[in-house]
């Protein structure tokens, strides 16, 4: 690739990117706002209210359990929701259309999509964790971990919601993934609960929810507590990162939802 394709690549990824990152900040009050209230009232109904009752879980009071594991809930379903809806709806616009016809490789148009999905994914993170300053003094134990596994989360989920924009049909359809695949996962994800509280079927069965490995990995950065290997962690999501995006440049390229 000679240097002025590079510089037009370089301009389209920024272009997409800075798109998707003024959608999320212009209309904060629908994308950042409501899921930062909805975790606070996690903080105060499950760390406050219930934790007092539960007493400690894993070595740690119950609400510093917790906190890791809603602040990955907040990046997992703020980074796929954005995607999902931010491609479905140029698709239904047909505005999509203009990017296909261009000289703009795949992959860019890929990563500008994604960038807002990170972007917003991240951004719901930290405000969740400031807000958890709140009720818990929380320290990081391993920052490195704690970044990593946040960054990649967002960055699969992102892939997910994609993918899901691509084979949605009607706008309901962009809501099917995230009701009745999503939200069942990460509540059996070992968000409130350690797998360690179920019996040793159940555990078998909770080692099959990938989200388990995700929230964990990110617990263990944060507490240095975790109830799965973290090299299998990160293995798990690294391949299922590489799998999503495969899938979502092969979709690209044989434009299957896309050229009419």
């Amino acid at each position: 690739m000679n240097t002025r394709h590079l510089r037009q690549n370089l301009v389209a990824l920024q272009t997409i990117g800075r798109k998707e990152l003024t959608r999320v900040l212009r209309i904060w009050l629908q994308t950042l706002l409501p899921p930062v209230i909805t975790m606070t009232l996690y903080f105060v109904i499950f760390g406050n209210l219930i934790g007092s009752r539960i007493g400690t879980m894993g070595g740690h009071s119950y609400m510093d359990f917790i906190v890791p594991g809603v602040i990955m809930m907040s990046v997992i379903t703020n980074s796929y929701a954005n995607v999902v809806s931010s491609f479905f709806n140029a698709r239904f616009q047909s505005h999509v259309e203009e990017i296909l016809v261009s000289p703009t490789p795949n992959y860019i148009l890929l990563l500008g999509y994604l960038s807002g999905g990170i972007a917003r994914g991240l951004l719901v993170g930290l405000l969740v964790t400031l807000v958890s300053m709140f009720f818990t003094d929380l320290k990081i134990y391993n920052l490195w971990i704690t970044a990593s596994v946040v960054f990649l989360t967002a960055v699969l989920f992102s892939l997910g919601g994609f993918i899901n924009a691509i084979f949605a049909r009607k706008f309901d359809d962009i809501s099917i993934v995230p009701t009745f695949v999503l939200t069942p996962l990460t509540y059996l994800g070992g968000v409130f609960y350690s797998i360690e509280m179920l019996p040793q079927s159940w555990q078998m069965v909770s080692q099959a929810n990938p989200i388990l490995y995700m929230v964990n990995a990110f617990r263990y950065g944060i507490l240095g507590a975790s109830d799965v290997n973290i090299e299998v962690a990160y293995l798990l999501i690294l391949l299922f990162i590489a799998l999503l995006a495969g899938f979502s440049l092969l979709l690209l390229r044989t434009g299957y939802g896309l050229r009419h």
